[in-house]
């Protein structure tokens, strides 16, 4: 059993967003979830590691760490052997396995920080972007976004517009409703991937009425009757056949499997 107090530490000389996506990749995978991730970022001296060792060594927990400059995933070895402390190499055997077979060494960091740099301000940008364009409440985002969601309520729109902001893409998203006069700008030419998010009649129905009961409405409302939400599909279809764009099946996807999904469509495009 996991004590409520156990920390995984995610510590990287980057951002540490790769280790903290795998960290989390792993805890879903039990059914105690009390575990707590703490990211120590942007590691730059060998002092700082020797620091983290002594708090980790304090704490029921364990490292994973995602170090690119050779000194630093030395000493991290080194404070775990010291310590005792398992501390997992997540890109290590990775990066080992492209420097044998291709011959190649990693960049140096002052490089690869203003990447990184430039990547975390997209991020942000897009963040800013999806909250902004969230639920068609500007059709201007339409225009101007690298992809547009659209679909009925709770076909996770929403979060999912914000799954890929967090991978950089500008993602705009509009609700379709019975008999809805979709925007013009829908149809305009754009540099953008319109995808359609569909879902199973039955498996939103499931899905609407857990809503209202979270809520405290009515389960007999409209908005969770079996009519309803037959005429809202219908009317999505009509669009996306019209629109001729990606359609996507959400029934049974997580949001991170729908999101691999979009960014394969956009990378093949």
């Amino acid at each position: 059993m996991v004590e409520k107090s156990a920390y995984i530490y995610v510590c990287s000389d980057a951002v540490g967003e790769t280790a903290e996506a795998v960290v989390r990749a792993t805890i879903r995978q039990f059914t105690n979830h009390d575990v707590k991730i703490k990211r120590v970022s942007h590691i730059q001296k060998e002092e700082e590691i020797e620091e983290i060792m002594q708090e980790v060594s304090e704490n029921n927990s364990f490292i994973a760490y995602t170090l690119v400059q050779p000194d630093l995933r030395a000493k991290m070895q080194q404070e775990a052997i010291r310590f005792d402390i398992r501390a997992v190499d997540v890109m290590g055997p990775m990066m080992q396995a492209y420097i044998d077979t291709f011959n190649d060494n990693p960049k140096p960091e002052p490089g690869q920080q203003q990447v990184l740099d430039e990547e975390y301000f997209r991020r942000i940008e897009a963040i800013e972007f999806a909250v902004k364009y969230d639920d068609g409440k500007d059709v201007k985002g339409l225009l101007l976004a690298d992809v547009v969601l659209i679909g009925v309520s709770r076909t996770s729109k929403t979060p999912l517009s914000i799954f890929l902001a967090h991978k950089g893409l500008k993602t705009a998203n509009l609700p379709i409703l019975p008999d809805m006069q979709a925007p013009d700008e829908l149809f305009q030419e754009a540099d953008r991937m319109i995808v359609g998010l569909t879902i199973d009649p039955v498996h939103l129905l499931k899905i609407r009425s857990e809503r209202l009961k979270t809520l405290g409405l009515p389960a007999e409302s409209k908005y969770a009757s079996m009519d309803q939400i037959k005429q809202e599909l219908k009317t999505a279809n009509q669009l996306m056949k019209k629109l001729n764009c990606h359609v996507l099946n959400v029934s049974h996807k997580s949001i991170e499997e729908t999101a691999g999904v979009i960014m394969q469509l956009r990378a093949e495009r």
